[in-house]
């Protein structure tokens, strides 16, 4: 364990110095710059002090709030809930697309309100049409295990290249039907 104080060359002829932060003590690498450490606090303090700075920028006063709802690039909707939310426990409570918080999937979310009840994690929310961010109820299936999942899936990845193979094959014979008569 490195002491601090002691400093390590990084690629590129970047220092860095083992530092402890100044308000809690958490000791980390951080960048050495002109004799100093870039930053003498560690990323929680700092948040924890920009709080108290600008506590009219957190949450829903933000400029840049959005209701506390996104869509992950994995297709998903997100929900942020708090934790004293009934269904808190389905909450992620790692970062998820680089956002912090606990956010639930919505299309779980809409399924657990339905019955009434938090979701166990093995259990899994189908979205019947293929579309991941169409979280209407009637196209949700919950489905015990992931098991059951998978074939569906298939079944319906298989279903989508045909639907698509009869679109082409229908659109041909209209240009055809124009071109003989």
């Amino acid at each position: 364990m490195p002491q601090i104080g002691d400093i390590k060359k990084k690629k590129n002829y970047v220092k860095r110095i083992w530092h402890a932060c100044e308000d809690c003590g958490k000791e980390r690498w951080v960048d050495y710059l002109k004799g100093k450490p870039v930053a003498l606090k560690c990323r929680a303090c700092s948040c924890k002090v920009n709080q108290r700075k600008f506590p009219n920028r957190f949450g829903e006063n933000n400029p840049s709030w959005k209701g506390g709802k996104f869509q992950g690039s994995d297709g998903y909707c997100y929900i942020l809930v708090n934790n004293d939310d009934f269904f808190y426990p389905m909450a992620s409570h790692k970062k998820k697309n680089n956002t912090s918080g606990h956010y639930v999937s919505e299309h779980r979310l809409v399924v657990a309100k339905s019955l009434n009840r938090c979701l166990l994690p093995w259990e899994i929310v189908h979205h019947k049409n293929g579309i991941k961010n169409d979280n209407r109820l009637e196209n949700l299936q919950l489905l015990p295990t992931a098991n059951q999942h998978m074939p569906s899936i298939k079944w319906q990845t298989e279903i989508n290249k045909r639907d698509k193979r009869i679109a082409e094959l229908e659109a041909e014979i209209r240009e055809l039907k124009r071109i003989l008569l």
